[in-house]
């Protein structure tokens, strides 16, 4: 009777001690460690996800954009650590679509495709599986001032206006006629600087092609560009991101001699609007407008990837389809932040009631929309951005005369080849 006893006892133990390591699994399987660099992705989960999902526990932490790589890249790598879901920003998203280390969420895409946008899930792709999603589009345009178009081209009419624009040989007979009609009082753009991602999209090939370097015609076509706009003097000659260029915005740039130089122009995506001319320049309000330009193109984003051996996949897998493709969340975000999503369901349903009062009250959210379908992101690589800097570096070396066109080219493939093995 004792040793019955004593094994129902342990026996009793055993069911107990399952039942609680069970409970604790179904716990673990709620929860969710997300990393990112922004606090929008914080916003999106504690203000829309949450409510809706009141079984899950999210674990966020934020780190700054710049010290995010160097502190996902040893844990994704070591296993120890390792975040469920984590953000990926435009510069360096491919380097983790292309590391191996993320879980295959191709079946998300493949669920929705119908009604995304191309792009984000081309940028999210590697060897046709997709690794990264996103729920917003960045797609560029360029924004005129509108009193400088009236003064000098006599309509400030977003749709005459693109006439002058519509590909890079009319944007230079455009720049002619406003130095000509201005008497060399406006440029055409603040700074060259402004050029490299527009004429990146125009490549047919990306920079690295079978493990070796290629230049694509378009970007020598660059370089000869950005030279010809500092030679003749249709450009502010000065740098993105700096004094000058936010000077430009406010109409209050001057050159050498402290005469006043008028910028009619500025390429920015969807973000530059409310971050870059809003902020700083909001004495212009009502004076821009803006259209597609030369080329589709895009700039920046954020992307959200999971790790591949998260012990939460189909939780993982849940927040990213949510964020990325659910249509409620998506049009209930757009309306509350101005956002555009990368759901054209939504974007069809939502576009036609905005007007912009920065923009002479443009409807932006539908310019946006069009300019999107026209962006391609098939070419994005892992190395894109420390190529990029190589190239700039040699393109503003010929542009300043301080080589020949052949001789940057040259050093710009010894270095890519000496500090990248290309």
């Amino acid at each position: 009777m004792k040793k019955f006893l004593v094994v129902s006892a342990a026996l009793a133990l055993l069911v107990s001690v399952t039942g609680c390591a069970k409970k604790e699994a179904a716990a673990g399987s709620n929860k969710l460690v997300v990393w990112s660099f922004t606090d929008e992705l914080q916003s999106m989960i504690e203000k829309y996800y949450k409510p809706s999902h009141p079984g899950v526990a999210v674990e966020y932490s934020l780190t700054p954009t710049e010290q995010f790589p160097s502190k996902l890249d040893p844990v994704l790598s070591s296993g120890q650590g390792a975040p469920d879901v984590f953000a990926l920003e435009s510069d360096f998203v491919r380097k983790y679509i292309e590391s191996g280390l993320l879980l295959d969420i191709t079946d998300i895409y493949e669920s929705n495709k119908d009604k995304l946008l191309a792009y984000p899930a081309e940028v999210g792709s590697y060897n046709g599986k997709v690794y990264g999603m996103s729920w917003q589009a960045a797609p560029g345009a360029l924004f005129y001032r509108r009193s400088l178009a009236k003064k000098y081209l006599g309509t400030d009419d977003p749709a005459e206006v693109q006439t002058y624009f519509t590909d890079f040989d009319k944007f230079l007979e455009t720049a002619e006629l406003l130095k000509t009609t201005s008497g060399g009082k406006c440029v055409v753009v603040s700074t060259t600087g402004d050029l490299l991602r527009p004429f990146l999209s125009g490549r047919a090939n990306g920079w690295i092609v079978d493990g070796k370097l290629v230049v694509d015609p378009v970007m020598l076509e660059y370089m000869d560009f950005v030279k010809i706009l500092r030679d003749k003097d249709y450009s502010g000659q000065v740098a993105q991101w700096s004094e000058g260029w936010f000077a430009a915005m406010q109409g209050t740039l001057t050159n050498e001699t402290g005469d006043l130089v008028e910028a009619f122009s500025f390429f920015l995506p969807t973000w530059g609007l409310h971050y870059v001319l809003k902020q700083n320049a909001p004495d212009t309000a009502g004076d821009w407008a803006m259209v597609p330009g030369p080329v589709g193109w895009r700039w920046g984003g954020t992307w959200i990837g999971a790790w591949k051996n998260t012990k939460n996949p189909e939780g993982a897998k849940d927040l990213i389809r949510y964020l990325t493709t659910d249509d409620a969340f998506l049009e209930a975000y757009a309306k509350d932040s101005g956002d555009l999503v990368d759901n054209l369901k939504v974007v069809d349903k939502i576009k036609d009631s905005y007007s912009e009062p920065f923009l002479g009250g443009q409807n932006h959210y539908a310019a946006f929309a069009e300019m999107a379908k026209n962006v391609d992101g098939k070419l994005t690589q892992g190395t894109d951005q420390a190529v990029e800097a190589l190239f700039q570096e040699a393109a503003t070396a010929y542009m300043l005369g301080e080589k020949t066109k052949e001789q940057a080219a040259a050093d710009f493939k010894a270095q890519v080849s000496a500090q990248l093995g290309f």
